[in-house]
């Protein structure tokens, strides 16, 4: 409870170019909450996924829920706003990738991607059925939060750069655009590590800022246009094998909902969360084709170089052991990773092995 003290008075100084933030609206049995995202306006998927819960809960409530989707930018600008905005009761809830906010809790970092972490079937297995959300919430707790997945992009690239990697060493001093865990490890390769919303990338990448970054995926990174940039484009990445999107609402504003208007937020974030995926799903392979027909060069790193992002993935682990949730949160993770895969490479992955053997 000190923490979330601390962060209601310190929140207002991250807001910066707000004019008029959220408070509770009731009218006539309405409601309407306002909703702050860590992305730009039209962000492919991931604004998406935040618009698809708002447009599910308007829809499913008749008009006595409303929920206002906000921009990076429109409300609060830069990542550490959207969330201080809620955890302060300044904003009602907010959508954005919950590994930003590593710095305010390393274990919320589960719940977009760990490094040689989940894909996306395992992700959801350990979440909606093997203790993952009650965790989530746990860690919510601290900060009074109560959040739910609510969009997935998918296994996502390695990122783009201006030259070929060929060994570990060229890590060494690059600046590279990467949040999480996974920018956590690759900072233990030397690497000069930048977080930066989205909406900002193309402009550091353009001007030099930055050496290289990771995104998405061919058909979000083909939106944002890195290809105008670089050509050299690592299509599977260490960092993010399934990225899970967060809504998180203020605990006290989620209370103070009936429970119906409780329960229909949850119900659309989990629509959100599978149709989202599949968005990404069903776009990355055209896209990819387009991509490479423009000159990209699709590249695999080589096998010493997943070498080296693994031993510091494992460092950057075992750096965070010492916070008793994160140990928590990771044990119950590995857990479900292993059941989930004992099954998974049985069946799945044994028929999708025959399938291309078979029909090539």
């Amino acid at each position: 409870m000190e923490r979330r003290k601390f962060l209601t008075g310190t929140a207002l100084a991250g807001v910066g170019t707000a004019t008029a933030l959220a408070t509770p609206a009731l009218s006539q049995g309405r409601e309407k909450l306002t909703m702050v995202t860590a992305w730009g306006r039209g962000l492919a998927g991931v604004f998406d996924a935040a618009q698809r819960v708002a447009d599910s809960v308007n829809a499913m409530s008749d008009g006595t829920l409303e929920i206002d989707v906000k921009a990076n930018g429109e409300l609060v600008s830069g990542l550490p706003a959207v969330f201080d905005a809620v955890t302060s009761g300044q904003a009602d809830m907010y959508h954005a990738a919950d590994y930003y906010y590593v710095g305010q809790h390393p274990a919320l970092a589960f719940f977009t991607a760990v490094p040689f972490g989940m894909v996306p079937n395992e992700l959801h297995n350990w979440y909606y059925h093997m203790g993952g959300h009650d965790l989530h919430l746990e860690v919510g707790e601290e900060f009074g939060l109560t959040s739910f997945l609510a969009g997935n992009t998918g296994p996502q690239a390695g990122g783009w750069f201006r030259k070929e990697i060929t060994s570990a060493a060229d890590f060494n001093g690059l600046k590279f655009r990467m949040p999480g865990l996974g920018g956590k490890a690759l900072g233990k390769l030397g690497a000069s590590v930048q977080t930066l919303p989205g909406s900002e990338i193309y402009q550091a990448l353009a001007s030099g800022a930055i050496d290289g970054t990771e995104w998405i995926g061919p058909w979000a990174d083909e939106k944002a246009g890195f290809q105008e940039i670089t050509k050299f484009y690592y299509t599977s990445g260490f960092h993010e094998p399934g990225a899970g999107l967060t809504l998180a609402t203020n605990t006290d504003r989620f209370n103070s909902l009936s429970k119906s208007h409780q329960k229909m937020i949850e119900i659309a974030a989990g629509e959100a969360n599978l149709w989202n995926l599949h968005q990404y799903l069903a776009n990355n392979s055209q896209a990819l084709t387009r991509l490479r027909d423009g000159g990209v060069k699709t590249l695999e790193f080589p096998d010493d170089v997943w070498d080296a992002f693994g031993k510091a993935s494992q460092e950057v682990i075992e750096d965070n052991m010492g916070n008793e949730l994160f140990k928590k949160t990771f044990e119950s993770m590995r857990s479900a990773l292993t059941q989930s895969a004992a099954w998974d490479s049985l069946s799945a992955g044994a028929y999708t092995k025959q399938r291309t053997r078979v029909l090539g």
